[in-house]
């Protein structure tokens, strides 16, 4: 991973974005402002740092018509789109079972939610990743704590919004969101002053955080082995958020919304174990939770090479993709198959589950794929 310059951010967004949308983006790059671009409800959203004061971008901003509300939500989608062609790039794992249920369930393939890591620490944490997804519309939810890995999350419902007409992953329809971050202020001293060094040094680098996840670069210097080795000791999701900072974590994809026999999560397991895959046994490889609505399971993370700052290379964890099926509630056991809907289901997650989840990127599950 590299670090984040202005010249690569301006390069990469015209890029990226739309063509409808580039002809806003002649705009010089300052610390502490904001493009700024229509969503969901007539809500600005706030991208990356920029002085914008260009007329065309002012225009953006004072539109309410239904056109602007298409291309921003074209816009949100082609941010999803870069951060998952960043994710497939590095992950073979995720990109290989991805193309394989496909080749079974040739219909739309939906994603139940997609999942980053943080340091609650200066801004950097939940906040810094949320703001992109609120200023669309996703709407804050329940909190949940991991005291024992010293983490918590939160998750964001997305808003109602129609899926691109035969789009499947992030062009299906919006997925959940899970933000979660490592409570540093309860690590100990030797673990805060690595974490506060990187995001000290880069104190402006959480107002971009989408951005970086898009692009797939730190917003901080990379680390030395030795440090990388000394926050694995103590929280191996420290060590991950590290070197990986807000590469997307995982995506899930929604087992219930399959239209073949792999629309339960057990035969899908059954079916990806037989193809060589490794899943997550931690806790046992399906996660259920307590009243059994939301089983859950997932792929062993990948590794990839890294090169730290010192000149050391060292395989280090990357992502996985995970599997959901949410069953529907009690209350509408009586509803038509035909007629259930993703709001009839179980909503939300589940501490217990997510708990066992994060290991997937630990080296115990790792230990795994070459035992």
């Amino acid at each position: 991973m590299m670090s984040l310059h202005s010249s690569a951010i301006k390069a990469s967004l015209h890029r990226s974005f739309p063509s409808s949308l580039r002809s806003t983006l002649s705009v010089s790059f300052s610390a502490g402002s904001l493009i700024r671009l229509p969503a969901a409800g007539n809500r600005v959203l706030s991208v990356v740092a920029t002085s914008g004061r260009d007329s065309s971008m002012s225009s953006i901003n004072d539109s309410r018509g239904s056109s602007s509300k298409v291309a921003a939500e074209s816009f949100f989608r082609s941010v999803l789109g870069q951060m998952e062609t960043v994710y497939l790039n590095r992950n073979p794992t995720p990109k290989s079972v991805l193309e394989l249920v496909r080749s079974v369930d040739d219909e739309q393939l939906c994603y139940d939610h997609l999942a980053f890591r943080t340091f609650g620490i200066g801004g950097y944490g939940i906040d810094s990743l949320a703001s992109f997804f609120l200023d669309y519309g996703y709407t804050p939810m329940d909190e949940l704590k991991f005291p024992a890995k010293k983490l918590r999350a939160l998750w964001f419902a997305p808003p109602d919004v129609s899926a691109v007409p035969g789009g499947s992953g992030v062009n299906g329809p919006l997925p959940r969101v899970f933000i979660s971050e490592l409570l540093v202020d309860q690590m100990s001293s030797q673990t805060q002053d690595v974490i506060r060094k990187y995001t000290g040094a880069s104190p402006n680098g959480k107002k971009y955080a989408a951005l970086s996840s898009a692009l797939g670069t730190l917003t901080w210097e990379k680390p030395l082995s030795s440090e990388f080795e000394q926050l694995a000791r103590e929280s191996e999701y420290a060590a991950w958020t590290l070197v990986n900072g807000y590469a997307l974590n995982h995506v899930t994809i929604s087992v219930h919304r399959l239209k073949s026999h792999l629309n339960k999560i057990k035969k899908l397991n059954q079916f990806l174990e037989e193809k060589g895959f490794k899943l997550n046994s931690e806790g046992g490889v399906l996660k259920v939770s307590p009243d059994g609505g939301l089983q859950q399971s997932s792929t062993v993370a990948d590794s990839i090479s890294f090169k730290f700052s010192d000149g050391v290379t060292k395989s280090i964890p990357c992502s996985y993709i995970e599997f959901a099926e949410r069953l529907v509630l009690p209350q509408y056991q009586n509803v038509p198959e035909s007629e259930i809907r993703e709001s009839h289901r179980r909503d939300g997650f589940e501490v217990g589950n997510a708990d066992k989840i994060f290991e997937s990127t630990f080296q115990e599950q790792l230990s795994r794929r070459t035992g």
